[in-house]
């Protein structure tokens, strides 16, 4: 029977194959410091986690019970590590939970591992406080920083770690996912495609409550091209990023208050107050990450009638709402105003985070501008 692969799923992903495997122990050489690159959705976490159950097991009395502990994410060796402001990852963040940990040697494994989700959000103040720990890192010491966009990551951060690319999925293999996971062929298909190569968005708009989603960014986007923006498509869209906002605001609340009985009584004040500020950023980044996703499927939208409109519907995105497409699409004699609107809609995505701009007022406005863009 051969043996699995320390790394699954990285077949997909020949270059952080053959960067990975050959650190992995006992022969290789892990490096200190990588950084994982590639689409959401692509595997850079699941890779992260097999790849640091393979360091923490290695010498391990029981090498198979350690894995799993990493696995379970109750390993005391792995510090995994995820932004806790709005848009940036905080000084806080990273002070305690790596700088000062990782001066300190392991509780049993040979080695300390430690994730660093979205590095992408580290600003210059939280970048200047990782620099000393990525320049000069204790033998025992490998962080593993991982994000979708490294293009974002300061140069500082970047130029100190061994890069590991990770692939962008095909929508066919993001489209084989979705039907494993029960989505009909024609939903899989479309959403795959809409996904842009992002995994873990394709479940999104496949599952739960992604077909709401979806139809709430149609209507936005067709309300425009009918000329009824007063029918104010924007009022779902804000729901359902409100909806959004509050559920991730209880998580961590909840977790907060789990938390809060296996303190000493005189940090519980400081705890609470620390929590009720992480449970309001975690209710806007989650809020503008839902108003993000419909306004880029309200886009995705209309450049799909203008793919249809240039004679090339089998270039289109929502390939399961052909019939709605060639609607939109009659009456436009170029697509030129189509492709300004798509431009707009961008335009309001970047206000809304990086302007901080007012969600209903910004919505409100860019459907408007829509309309009066599309007027035949």
């Amino acid at each position: 029977m051969p043996i699995a692969h320390p790394l699954p799923d990285t077949e997909q992903h020949p270059h952080a194959r053959a960067v990975l495997g050959s650190a992995l122990p006992p022969d290789g050489h892990p490096s200190h410091a990588y950084l994982f690159h590639g689409p959401a959705g692509a595997g850079k976490r699941d890779t992260a986690r097999a790849f640091a159950a393979a360091l923490l097991a290695d010498g391990a009395p029981d090498p198979e019970r350690a894995a799993r502990r990493v696995r379970d994410g109750v390993h005391p060796d792995l510090t995994w590590v995820t932004p806790s402001g709005a848009a940036e990852m905080l000084v806080s963040d990273i002070d305690e939970p790596v700088v000062a940990a990782a001066t300190r040697t392991p509780f049993e494994s040979r080695r300390r591992v430690f994730v660093i989700e979205r590095a992408e959000t580290m600003n210059d103040a939280t970048a200047n406080r990782m620099l000393k720990t990525l320049e000069e890192p204790p033998p025992f010491a490998h962080l593993l920083l991982l994000t979708d966009r490294p293009g974002e990551v300061l140069p500082t951060i970047r130029s100190r770690c061994q890069l590991v690319r990770f692939e962008t999925p095909s929508p066919a293999r993001l489209e084989q996912r979705l039907q494993r996971h029960g989505v009909a062929p024609e939903a899989a298909a479309a959403c795959a495609r809409l996904a842009l190569g992002d995994g873990e968005r394709a479940l999104a708009l496949a599952l739960g409550d992604g077909p709401a989603l979806r139809a709430s960014a149609e209507a936005y986007a067709r309300a425009a091209i009918a000329g009824e923006p007063a029918a104010a498509p924007w009022t779902a869209l804000l729901d359902r990023a409100a909806a959004e906002g509050q559920a991730a605001q209880t998580t961590v609340e909840e977790r907060v208050g789990g938390e809060l009985d296996y303190l000493p009584a005189k940090e519980r004040t400081r705890a609470r107050r620390e929590g009720t500020d992480a449970a309001r950023r975690a209710q806007r980044r989650a809020q503008t990450d839902a108003l993000d996703l419909a306004l880029q499927l309200a886009g995705l939208w209309l450049r799909d009638v203008a793919v249809v409109v240039d004679g090339a519907p089998e270039l289109v995105h929502h390939t399961d709402r052909a019939g709605a497409l060639a609607e939109d699409a009659e009456g436009f004699a170029s697509a030129h105003a189509l492709r300004g609107a798509v431009a707009l809609v961008d335009e309001t995505r970047f206000a809304l985070r990086a302007v901080n701009a007012t969600a209903e007022l910004a919505l409100e406005a860019l459907a408007f501008r829509l309309e009066a863009a599309l007027r035949r």
